[in-house]
């Protein structure tokens, strides 16, 4: 419930960004100006998100003939979760990672590259795809969305305001100093709240996940495999499409130090930690 609770906070805060930065920088109608742009680009991204990544990482369907057990270890979850079953998807790379995507749970798809299937046991990988299935069952690619539309109108706004100079909302010139500073922070405080939004969302796919599969145990055992494998091992599909790495239950390129600002996921060691914790506290339905 926390990251629930953060997520709905920082959403509310990318929002009010959105108005005060609107309105020193645009005016009212550079506000509905750049909230349109915005919503026009990441219409079409989320409404055809789950083609284009899919077909970004070369993804295959499968079905329970050609991958009968990964088909079925899927499907189980989909009826623990109370989901549609989606469509299924491997992924011919040695870098082990998975992925969920789609508009809604009834148009949604997971994915598993092959190297994945190789270093995780059955157990790790039920842990690894509730994770994913969690993702589908929170909505978070129409929140990832909405945060992105947000984000992108803010920066529509100080690319206006570098350009053609900011409005007040009469309309009248604001201060030119004032505008600067604007069109130059507003863009970086709307993609920190963004990815904070993006790392919260993991952390709760991270409890769901646990709660689908009953074990979240075998899920911080999986990020960990993960993470230790991922090491030098390039996944080639993402290292040519970077804008799908923050699909993956782990981001295959990585960042550290400053950089984790800016990332689309928490460090694996708290991720690990927070699930070992409710492993040993029973913190999730059907603990004893």
């Amino acid at each position: 419930m926390f990251n629930f609770a953060k997520t709905a906070v920082l959403m509310a805060a990318i929002t009010a960004l959105f108005v005060v930065v609107g309105g020193m920088l645009g005016g009212e109608q550079g506000m509905i100006m750049a909230l349109l742009m915005a919503v026009g680009m990441n219409f079409f991204s989320y409404w055809f998100s789950d083609t284009m990544v899919l077909k970004m990482t070369n993804a295959q369907q499968v079905d329970e003939r050609s991958a009968p057990q990964f088909y079925a270890l899927v499907k189980e979850l989909s009826q623990k979760a109370g989901l549609p079953m989606p469509k299924v998807f491997l992924i011919d790379e040695d870098s082990p990672n998975a992925f969920a995507t789609g508009r809604n749970p009834d148009n949604a798809s997971v994915a598993a590259t092959t190297g994945i299937l190789k270093i995780l046991s059955n157990r790790e990988l039920r842990g690894v795809m509730a994770h994913e299935l969690a993702h589908v069952q929170h909505r978070d690619i129409l929140i990832s969305t909405v945060a992105a539309t947000m984000a992108g109108a803010i920066s529509a706004l100080a690319n206006f305001a570098m350009f053609f100079g900011g409005r007040n909302s009469e309309g009248r010139p604001s201060n030119p100093l004032a505008g600067l500073l604007v069109a130059i922070l507003a863009p970086i405080a709307a993609s920190l709240i963004q990815m904070s939004i993006s790392r919260a969302r993991e952390y709760e796919a991270d409890r769901g996940g646990a709660e689908i599969s009953l074990d979240p145990e075998a899920l911080a055992h999986a990020l960990e495999k993960i993470h230790n494998h991922a090491q030098g091992i390039p996944f080639q599909a993402v290292e040519q499409h970077p804008e799908t790495a923050q699909m993956m239950i782990l981001n295959p390129l990585g960042a550290g130090g400053l950089a984790q600002l800016f990332s689309t996921h928490p460090p694996t060691e708290e991720r690990v930690a927070r699930l070992m914790a409710m492993a040993k506290n029973g913190e999730y339905p059907g603990a004893n």
